[in-house]
């Protein structure tokens, strides 16, 4: 198993955390971004640029996890892919996406461009908070514990 992340807009905080459970959980972390990252000196920690483009990171997540694998990302559209492919999709606020609930992020995803496009404020996402964090790394570490043990 390793983990993925969508690297250009995952919170500072999230991948300290992540940065951390690689090393006590000697898992492979790869972020993945189209500007150059810098990462902890670590056998367990890459970090992967990818030229620019739109969803060019998305992309190359895609083609290189392996079922079962996890990625975080905020990315709706991505976390759909890494469904069908068989992995697991976390978004940095905690929540696991899955096929109960992607469609319904889809289809709110569509709802607010279809809004913002026409000409509709619709704000941004509220502030990474603590509470957030926390909902993250409890997540996160008990999907680890599954997964790993198998139970």
């Amino acid at each position: 198993m390793q983990i993925w992340v969508d690297a250009d807009a995952c919170p500072l905080v999230c991948k300290e955390i992540l940065f951390r459970v690689a090393e006590r959980r000697q898992l492979t972390v790869t972020l993945v971004a189209n500007q150059l990252m810098r990462v902890p000196g670590s056998r367990w920690i890459r970090a992967l640029q990818v030229s620019a483009g739109a969803d060019v990171a998305d992309l190359e997540i895609v083609r290189l996890l392996a079922p079962g694998d996890l990625v975080v990302t905020a990315d709706i559209p991505l976390a759909s892919l890494v469904l069908e492919k068989g992995g697991y999709a976390l978004n940095p606020r905690g929540e696991f996406y899955t096929v109960d609930n992607i469609c319904q992020h889809l289809s709110m995803r569509a709802f607010m461009e279809q809004l913002r496009s026409g000409g509709v404020d619709t704000g941004g996402p509220a502030p990474y908070a603590n509470a957030e964090r926390q909902n993250f790394a409890n997540r996160l570490d008990r999907h680890l514990a599954k997964a790993l043990t198998g139970r």
